[in-house]
């Protein structure tokens, strides 16, 4: 059942692309991109090394967080419900078969769009900086985020009210559970990181909408859609998202920090024009010899 809905999940999106492409990139650049595609590829390998690092450290080491949460033992559940009350269940009032069917497109099929769409749009322009910023946003919500799961005990509104709250994602659409196992853990949900990575893209597609004018008002629609399927859903509380906004404005600001301190393209160029100037130098002195 996993191998059916990867293989659903990827063409579905993999056709969101393809029109996503024909819409938003446009014919010029990638007509371009495929001339220069080594040197854009090669600027962003480190970022896309340190991300790909990242990822499968993720993979290995959410099968032991909860562990280490227990033993640090901060469970905030209870306090974040004291403080949120039963706004899920107000949320969840509004439920309807075509509402259902439409969070559960977007926290599913929309946050996946979300996320890879921008790596190919970006890819397309000659600036490399966009992606990279990107790459290095995404480390650092999965990073920071990963330490926060470690500290922090918190079950969902399904996990903590399964009486009161309905589980609508798996209730409606069952065969989901075998997708969303493989990453969710029922004690991490703060922050969400679902709205955290789609409000990152929203951020950085704000900053790029001089190149991508329409994507900006695009991701508005998805990110709203993605912060709110979390809690329709039953998967977070409110103020997982909340914090997710919040881990998304600092992963962005620190990503523009990290890639203008750290470009391994301009140091890379730095050293051509050192070896270059040192050539130079050489065959001076060779001529006044």
């Amino acid at each position: 059942m996993l191998t059916q809905v990867l293989v659903q999940l990827v063409v579905v999106v993999t056709l969101m692309i393809a029109v996503s492409v024909a819409l938003f990139v446009g014919r010029h650049r990638l007509r371009v991109t495929r001339t220069e595609w080594r040197t854009r590829l090669r600027d962003t390998a480190p970022a896309l090394a340190v991300l790909t690092t990242v990822l499968l450290f993720n993979s290995i080491a959410r099968q032991i967080v909860p562990d280490l949460s227990w033993m640090i033992g901060w469970n905030l559940t209870w306090a974040i419900y004291d403080i949120e009350g039963q706004f899920i269940l107000w949320l969840q009032s509004f439920e309807t078969p075509a509402v259902t069917a439409y969070f559960s497109f977007m926290y599913i099929y929309g946050y996946v769009f979300a996320l890879t769409f921008p790596v190919v749009a970006y890819f397309a322009l000659a600036d490399t900086r966009p992606l990279r910023e990107l790459l290095a946003a995404y480390t650092l919500n999965y990073t920071l985020g990963l330490v926060l799961y470690v500290f922090v005990i918190a079950f969902g509104p399904r996990n903590m009210m399964p009486e009161l709250v309905e589980a609508l994602l798996y209730d409606t659409y069952p065969q989901y559970q075998h997708l969303t196992r493989q990453v969710n853990r029922n004690t991490n949900v703060f922050p969400s990181l679902h709205a955290s990575l789609a409000t990152t893209v929203t951020l950085l597609a704000y900053r790029t909408r001089d190149r991508y004018p329409t994507w900006f008002y695009v991701t508005l629609g998805l990110g709203t859609s993605i912060a709110l399927s979390t809690m329709y859903l039953g998967i977070h509380w409110a103020i997982d998202v909340l914090a997710g906004f919040g881990l998304a404005y600092v992963s962005v600001s620190l990503a523009r920090v990290l890639v203008d301190r750290w470009s391994v393209s301009a140091w890379l160029a730095s050293i051509r024009g050192r070896d270059a100037d040192d050539d130079c130098e050489v065959d001076s002195s060779s001529d006044h010899t």
